[in-house]
Order: C-alpha cells, then sequence, then structure tokens
C-alpha cells in the first residue's frame, strides 16, 4: 500500500497549505514533523471511574497507544461515555442503558469522522459500550481492532453482582439474614473488571472475538493481567498491519462471521442480549440478519459450556484452562463454524485455530458434545399471539420446557418487585411487566431486580416472567423477553389482564394468551393509545427515533427510508392517529430563489440517497440528515 492510502483520512487533516492550522493544532499536543507522515489511530476508551468494569480502562488504553507510537503509527487518545447497569438496575436510571450503547457508537462515530483516523483501537469493558463501540466500528469501516476490558475476579465464596441480587430475595424469603446480606454487599465485588459470569460483558466479548473483531483470547483474560496489558499492546501493533493491507471491519463482519458469532454464543449458554446487540450491529455492517438467524442456527448448535448465571463456573474459572479457544476449535471441527471467515489477526479463523491446544483432562466447565447441557439452544425465539414479531425466551432446560400459569400484570418493573418481595406473587404466577420496551420504557430496562427476587425467594421453578423489556445476562429462570411489537405500539402484551392463562411452550416455540379470538378483537378495539410522561431529552428523542426489538432497537433504521412529507392527520385507527404521506424534494416554491440552506439540503439529500444505494446510509449522519430534510413548505 502506498504512503497515502496508509493515510487515506488522516492526509486530509493534516497535509497541504490549507491544512497549516490544523498541524498547529496538533503541535500543541504533541505532535512532531515527522508525525504528521504517520498513520493516525484513534484509541476510543469507555474509561470511567462510575462502575469497576471500566475503572481500569485509562491504563489499557495508554499500552495501546504507546504500541501503536512504537510500532510506527500516532495515537491520539479519546473518550466516549459509559453508564453501569449494575448501579442502575431497577431504577428510573436503567432506562439510560440501551440509550447508552446508541450515544457512544454516535460519539466514536463523531470524533472519528471529525479528526480523520485512519484506524481505531476501542476499548470496552461493559453490557453497553462494547455493542456500541461495535457499531461505530461497522459504520466508520476504518481497519479497528476491539479490545475487552476483562473480566472481573471472583468475589469471597466464589460471589458476583448476582449474587447481591438474589441475596435481596433471600431477605424476603427470610433464608438471608440482614448480616448475612452485609456481609455478600461488601465481598461480591473485590475490583475491576466486567461482572464475572457469562453474563451480559463475557457474553459480547466472546461474540466479537467469535466476529473477528478481537484478538484471539481477548474475551478470557482477567480484567487485571499480565495478559490483559498484553493484548492491548498487541491490539496497539495490529491496527497498523491492518491499515497496511487495507482489512476493514466490513471485509471482517461477514454473515458468515456473525454466524460464528451466534454458534459461540449460543455453545457458551449466553445473554439473551446478544440477540439485539448482534442484530444492531450487524444492521450497521450492512449485513442481513434476524431473529430467524438465531432459531436456524440452535436448531444444531448445543449448550456445552457450565457457566453462570444457569451454571456453576465464573469466567475467571473458563479463563484458567485456556478460554473459549479450545472450544472454537472444537466447534469448527464438527463443521459448526465457518474457517474462511477473517480476523483482525490478519488470519483466517481456521489459521488462527490450527495451533490451539486442548482443554486440560478432567475439566468440567465444557462438556462434550456427546453430553450437553442441552442439546439445542437456549435461546429460543417465540411467536404466538402474545408476540406476533417475535420475543426472545432464555431456556436452558433445568426450568422445564413449557410453562402455563395465570397472569399477574404489571406496568413497571417496580411495581413487578415489589409484589414479588411482598409476596403478592405466587407459585403458578406468569410475572407479565409491560410498558418497559424501547420506545414504552423508553429504553428498555433489564429486569435482573425481579428475576432475582424470583430465584431468590426459592420460585425459579415455579414462577414465569414475561416482558417487552429485556433481561440482564445474569438473569435466569423461566423468562421471556423482547416481545414485539411492545405494549406501547399497542401490541398484544398490553391487552393481557390479571388472571388470564399464558402458556410458554419452548418445544412449539410459542407463546399465546388463551382467551377466545372474540375477546381479544373485544380487548384490542377498546385498548387505549400509550402517552409517554417523556417530553424532551434524550429519552424522547430515543423513543422517537427506536425501532423494534425484534429488529435490534436501532435508531437509524426509519431513517433509511426516503424523507417524506407529512400531511396533516386524516383518519385514526385503533390505537394511534395514521397521516398520509408524500414523497417530496425539499426544494423553494416556485419563484423562490434557493438559499443557502435549501441547496445545502438537497445536497445532503442527495449524498444520502447515493449511500443508501451503496448500502452506507446509516449512523449519526444519516439521522441528522432525515431531520433538516424535512420541508415546511
Amino acid at each position: 500500500m502506498s504512503e497515502h492510502n496508509k493515510r487515506r483520512y488522516s492526509s486530509v487533516i493534516v497535509d497541504g497549505l490549507k491544512q497549516t492550522p490544523s498541524r498547529a493544532m496538533l503541535r500543541a499536543v504533541g505532535y512532531r514533523d515527522e508525525d504528521f507522515k504517520k498513520s493516525s489511530v484513534g484509541i476510543a476508551t469507555t474509561w470511567s471511574n462510575i462502575t469497576p468494569c471500566n475503572v481500569h480502562l485509562d491504563g489499557l488504553a495508554e499500552r495501546a497507544a504507546r504500541a501503536v507510537d512504537e510500532a510506527g503509527g500516532k495515537s491520539r487518545i479519546f473518550n466516549t461515555i459509559t453508564v453501569s447497569d449494575g448501579i442502575s438496575m431497577g431504577t428510573a436510571g436503567m432506562r439510560y442503558s440501551l440509550v447508552s450503547r446508541e450515544v457512544i457508537a454516535d460519539s466514536i462515530e463523531t470524533v472519528a469522522g471529525a479528526q480523520g483516523f485512519d484506524g481505531l483501537v476501542a476499548i470496552g469493558g461493559c453490557d453497553k459500550n462494547m455493542p456500541g463501540c461495535l457499531i461505530a466500528l461497522a459504520r466508520l469501516n476504518r481497519p479497528a481492532v476491539f479490545v475487552y476490558g476483562g473480566t472481573i475476579q471472583p468475589g469471597a465464596k466464589r460471589r458476583d453482582i448476582v449474587s447481591v441480587f438474589e441475596a435481596v430475595g433471600g431477605v424476603a424469603a427470610g433464608t438471608v439474614d440482614p448480616t448475612e446480606l452485609a456481609e455478600v454487599e461488601a465481598t461480591a465485588i473485590p475490583g475491576a473488571g466486567s461482572c464475572g459470569g457469562m453474563y451480559t460483558a463475557n457474553t459480547m466479548a466472546s461474540a466479537i472475538e467469535a466476529l473477528g473483531m478481537s484478538l484471539p483470547n481477548s474475551s478470557a483474560q482477567e480484567a487485571v493481567s499480565p495478559t490483559k496489558a498484553l493484548d492491548c499492546e498487541r491490539a496497539g501493533r495490529a491496527v497498523l498491519q491492518l491499515i497496511e493491507r487495507d482489512l476493514t471491519p466490513r471485509k471482517i463482519m461477514t454473515r458468515k462471521a456473525f454466524e460464528n458469532a451466534i454458534t459461540v454464543v449460543i455453545a457458551l449458554g449466553g445473554s439473551t442480549n446478544a440477540v439485539l446487540h448482534l442484530l444492531a450491529i450487524a444492521h450497521a455492517a450492512g449485513v442481513k440478519l434476524s431473529i430467524d438467524d438465531f432459531t436456524r442456527l440452535g436448531k444444531r448448535v448445543p449448550v456445552v459450556a457450565d457457566l453462570r448465571p444457569s451454571g456453576r463456573y465464573s469466567m475467571s474459572e473458563l479463563v484458567a484452562i485456556g478460554g473459549i479457544q479450545p472450544l472454537m476449535k472444537r466447534l469448527l471441527a464438527r463443521g459448526l463454524l465457518h474457517g474462511e471467515c477473517l480476523t483482525v489477526s490478519g488470519q483466517t479463523l481456521a489459521e488462527s485455530l490450527a495451533s490451539v491446544a486442548e482443554y486440560p483432562a478432567g475439566q468440567t466447565i465444557i462438556r462434550s458434545f456427546e453430553e450437553p447441557i442441552k442439546r439445542d439452544s437456549h435461546l429460543v425465539v417465540l411467536r404466538g399471539n402474545l408476540a406476533p414479531e417475535g420475543a426472545v425466551a432464555k431456556i436452558t432446560g433445568k426450568e422445564g420446557l413449557r410453562f402455563e400459569g395465570r397472569a399477574r400484570v404489571f406496568d413497571s418493573e417496580e411495581a413487578s418487585l415489589q409484589a414479588i418481595l411482598d409476596g403478592t406473587v405466587v407459585k403458578g404466577d406468569v410475572v407479565v411487566i409491560r410498558y418497559e420496551g424501547p420506545k414504552g420504557g423508553p429504553g428498555m430496562r433489564e429486569m435482573l431486580s425481579p428475576t432475582g427476587a424470583i430465584m431468590g425467594k426459592g420460585l425459579g421453578a415455579d414462577v414465569a416472567l414475561i416482558t417487552d423489556g429485556r433481561f440482564s445476562g445474569g438473569s435466569h429462570g423461566f423468562v421471556v423477553g423482547h416481545v414485539s411489537p411492545e405494549a406501547a405500539q399497542g401490541g398484544p402484551l398490553a391487552i393481557v389482564r390479571d388472571h388470564d392463562r399464558i402458556v410458554i411452550d419452548a418445544l412449539q416455540r410459542e407463546v399465546n394468551l388463551l382467551i377466545s379470538n372474540k375477546e381479544r378483537q373485544h380487548r384490542l378495539k377498546a385498548l387505549q393509545p400509550f402517552v409517554s410522561k417523556i417530553k424532551r431529552g434524550v429519552l424522547f428523542k430515543y423513543a422517537r427515533q427506536v425501532s423494534s426489538a425484534s429488529l435490534g432497537a436501532v435508531t437509524d433504521l426509519e431513517l433509511e427510508k426516503p424523507i417524506e412529507k407529512k400531511s396533516k392527520v386524516i383518519t385514526k385507527s385503533r390505537t394511534t392517529l395514521t397521516k398520509v404521506t408524500t414523497p417530496t424534494r425539499a426544494k423553494p416554491r416556485a419563484g423562490q430563489r434557493k438559499s443557502i440552506a435549501s441547496r445545502a439540503v438537497l445536497t445532503a439529500q442527495k449524498t444520502i440517497k447515493k449511500s443508501v444505494k451503496k448500502g452506507v446510509g446509516r449512523g449519526l449522519a444519516t439521522r441528522l440528515t432525515k431531520k433538516t430534510g424535512k420541508n415546511k413548505g
């Protein structure tokens, strides 16, 4: 590759007479003459001391940056935000969790787009910042490596954050006393790193490694360890090799690569959030992926990892026996992975796995394919009259494969948790938590507090839970989430009443409300439109833009449609106002002179139209153009 192509983006920022002011600014942050001729690499870190998942990432970012510089590039570190699910769980603050995925993706895209980075190293350590990083890398499509911040070490008596949530339920059940609860609180989380089971963070780290976007073993290293420090240094060197080869994320994140990621998530017994996040990353990469792909692949991939929350072992214990690489080698040998897929190592998946050693003899964390924990996927996509567009259940088989019970309906997570703790929810109930979807919440909160309370009270085998919200990777039991369409959109979950009978059937892949069609139509007709209390701010904007959970809860899906002019309301449907729309161009009226602004809008519309045809009409720029393209004329 020519020197200019190694600086495809940075040369626009720093080369030539007209960019003299840009160079002057960069000299103030440490650039020297020779640095302007080097590939510019952005180190995107989600560091903060808000949460243990991210508290150590500043040091990791510095190691990656130093490796870039030593290998002949020029690094610049920048931060993006993060929020803590574990801290905000069970509160209104949790509404911002999934929203933060989009903010993170937008912010990385914004900085990289503005500053002309030729490549990126993105470092994340928590549930939403990892898919947020990947969405941004897919949109930008510049050579990039993702580094996982690493898993936390277990607390005293092998405890972790889920131990704390379940201990709360134990107090309500009378099986845990206040002294023991205080001891659990003080010892469960010993330091830096992501929650220690096969919860969402470790699930997504494993998926990203299988996808090919992180270096081998990045997903299976403790946060505070020499191996994690080395991972960052390797990533700094690797990104320059990717720039040299022009090996970009979309050449790596192909449909087959996403199938590899799904396969590994299933084999590990990973979080339901992987469905939501992989759909969103695929959308950003321009890859067609649907919830039905999880069903298709799930029919032939067994669950073989005995990991928490449903299993016995922590991620640190998996790290100790070799991580996920030996498992991937086994899956490849059985024809369950696509070995020809490229990875950020520069090798194909098959090449990178060729020298991987087997697990040590006698280990019991990863089972054989002949004696799996479950012979098919634990991630079960359900449909039926309660979820016409789909729902996602996490069913390992330990809970059974069918549950029928009476509905206990709540319009918020807080109301359901109180009823679980005070004994209102009893054996045989199906807890229904609605108006917690992407639009209704807004933000699609995780239901770890209710599921943790159910398990802590010893009701895990006797109570099911259904929601249009989602679940933490730490949730387990008979749980169904992502119900689509959501209640706020007039979905059938909105018409469920207390004591209705509900059947969840994992074998038939259905979730149904047992009422007559006549009664169903009567309730739908009487249903009143949902009115959100959120009227401004980031949650308001998110609710207006976000798609269904069945499509990944992305915020730029509808914006790929042609820009339309909305007329006055002319009809009313049962649950929403219907507008008649006609495609229009944002152009001035006859006889009017085109202003600078209107010419800019026309130019932007043409650019987006071309981008959509090329499959790149997504991301922050698309949303901004959609907004400025509205025509009041």
